[in-house]
This record gives C-alpha cells, structure tokens and sequence, in this order.
C-alpha cells in the first residue's frame, strides 16, 4: 500500500533524548502520545480555552513586578512556535546550517504585545498552529528523524515539535497556578494597579 511506502506522510513517534535541547526534558516528559499533529490540535483548544478566561483588560495582568503580562505569555507561545517550526522545517530539509538562538525577552520586548486585543492574540495564535500542524502533517518517517544543529544542540523535527508542546505545557501550568487563582481573587483593575 502506498500509505507504507517511504516518501508518504508519517506519524512522528516520540523523540528520544538526543532529538531536543536537553534543558526541554521536563517538559517534554509532561507531553501525553506520540503523534505531534494529534497532540498539538489537542493542545490548541486547551490554549484557546485557558486564554479565553481573560478578556482584554485581564490580558494585561501580571501575577508579579518584571514577569510578563498574560498577553505576553501568549505572544511569546506564537513567537516561539514560529521559531521551532522554521527550525524543523530546515533540518526536514536536511539544511545542514547550524540554525542560530534567539533571545525571548527581546521577542517580547519588541512585539509589544500589550497595545494588541486578546482575541487577535488569540487568532494569530491559532493560524501559527494552524501552519505547524500543516509543515508536520505532511513529512515523512525519514524527515521525522533527520537531524541537524539548532542554537548548539542536535535536533530532530519530531524533537523539536514536541518541544512546542512541552513548552505550551510548561506555560499552560504557570497561567493555571500563578496567573488564574489571583486573576479570580481580584477584579481587574485592581490586579494590574488602577484605582477604581
């Protein structure tokens, strides 16, 4: 059948220490399955949802002084997915270039993030996922595993597609445990500083 030929799509499989940055193991063991597209839709409707709690005033809420906004933690998502994304392109391509690092915070400084409405956050959100899913979907069992050298580690597509899941799931706890619980405690304008 032409579904088991070499050449046609593939499910990734899990990648296994050596195919992601060694520092994105606790993460990466948090990820539930072994198909990337299938977890990362799945993960879609769980961002859109927990987002979905803060309209845009709550959107500018941070749970402490120097920690990013919730805007900002979901535009830092996108950015980074972009990022991942274009690296597992390149090394499917077998791109044999050591793909450079990029610094978050400067991501995130530049885009300010905080003058944009929780909903187009939210959509540009979902049309990076969109566009991932669609660059994974279609690789084959040899372009999963292929490997090449991002910001000085050696990486593999399906390494670096679950590092995108891993790193929304270390986010999706951090909005859950710091950001939800004062967010409730307080109405708005009180949790980001404006007198009534």
């Amino acid at each position: 059948m032409p579904s088991a030929m070499q050449g046609h799509p593939a499910v990734s499989g899990r990648p296994l220490p050596g195919e992601y940055a060694g520092y994105a193991q606790p993460d990466i063991d948090r990820v539930v399955g072994d198909d990337a597209c299938e977890i990362l839709l799945r993960q879609q409707g769980a961002t859109v949802a927990l987002f979905g709690e803060f309209d845009d005033a709550g959107g500018d809420f941070a749970y402490g002084p120097g920690k990013w906004s919730v805007k900002q933690v979901l535009g830092h998502l996108a950015d980074d997915e972009r990022i991942f994304a274009y690296r597992a392109l390149c090394v499917a391509r077998g791109d044999s270039r050591g793909l450079a690092g990029f610094d978050e915070e400067q991501y995130v400084a530049g885009a300010e993030f905080a003058g944009l409405p929780m909903a187009e956050l939210l959509a540009d959100y979902v049309a990076v996922r969109g566009a991932s899913v669609s660059l994974f979907r279609n690789l084959t069992a040899a372009a999963w595993s292929r490997r090449g050298v991002v910001n000085g580690y050696e990486a593999t597509p399906r390494g670096l597609a679950f590092h995108i899941a891993g790193h929304e799931l270390h986010h999706h706890r951090v909005i859950a445990e710091r950001y939800l619980p004062l967010a409730r405690e307080r109405p708005w304008w009180t949790a980001i500083g404006i007198e009534p």
